[in-house]
């Protein structure tokens, strides 16, 4: 027995077979013999292509504005704990050398 392996494929022929799905000009079982792909991962593509499509128009880092929010409060947390403690240690280190 031979052991076959698996095709890859890019993202641009990915997108190029899930838009021709949408176009729904030939089925999947004609666009699957014109690909050479089976019809079940032409129809994942295109369910894939859909679900990401309404963020395709989203405004260009609103999603990581947020984020990066959420990361700087955290981060001035953190800075304000450390000099607590840093504090903290310095007097003890200050009574102890005495």
């Amino acid at each position: 027995m031979s052991k076959q392996t698996r095709r890859k494929f890019t993202s641009g022929f990915k997108a190029k077979v899930a838009l021709e799905t949408i176009k729904n000009q030939e089925t999947l079982a004609e666009l699957g013999k014109k690909f050479d792909v089976s019809p079940i991962v032409i129809s994942k593509w295109k369910s894939e292509l859909l679900d990401k499509l309404p963020g395709i128009f989203d405004r260009p880092g609103s999603a990581s504005d947020e984020s990066e929010t959420v990361d700087t409060e955290k981060l001035y947390a953190q800075i304000g704990q450390l000099k607590v403690e840093n504090d903290f240690l310095k007097k003890v280190s200050a009574k102890m050398g005495k």
